[in-house]
């Protein structure tokens, strides 16, 4: 299945790429309004005020960094997949599989389900493998 010539499979490309940034927006979420010195969002350090934050807020922070360390992977399992000429409706499948387990994922986080989240990541990670091999 292609749209605007891509692949399913490349589609899910850019948007494995937004979820770190989803993430971020989350972990910010609310605090732009809030004036610094009452603990909103510090833009100027921004790095350091996410350090501060606990709960989800420190979760969703986590999340990111976790998707921005799963991005390159998941990038060269897609296109090394499409090189070696993959079944086409299987990567898709797989593609968007990952994507709906990596969703599961930041969800399991920011709930603090980390059983759950585990396990989702170990799923996510087996299917970016097969990808890669398929």
């Amino acid at each position: 299945m292609t749209f605007a010539g891509l692949t399913l499979a490349y589609w899910t490309v850019p948007v494995a790429a937004l979820l770190p940034i989803v993430c971020a927006g989350l972990a910010k979420w609310g605090m732009f309004a809030k004036p610094h010195r009452e603990g909103g969002f510090d833009n100027h350090n921004p790095r350091a005020w996410l350090a501060r934050q606990g709960d989800w807020r420190a979760r969703a922070n986590a999340a990111q960094a976790n998707s921005f360390e799963a991005l390159p992977f998941y990038i060269g399992a897609v296109i090394i997949a499409h090189q070696l000429g993959a079944f086409q409706t299987r990567l898709d499948l797989m593609a968007f599989l990952y994507i709906v387990l990596r969703l599961m994922y930041i969800l399991f986080y920011l709930a603090d389900m980390a059983t759950l989240r585990s396990l989702v990541w170990a799923v996510a990670l087996a299917v970016n493998i097969a990808i890669l091999f398929i």
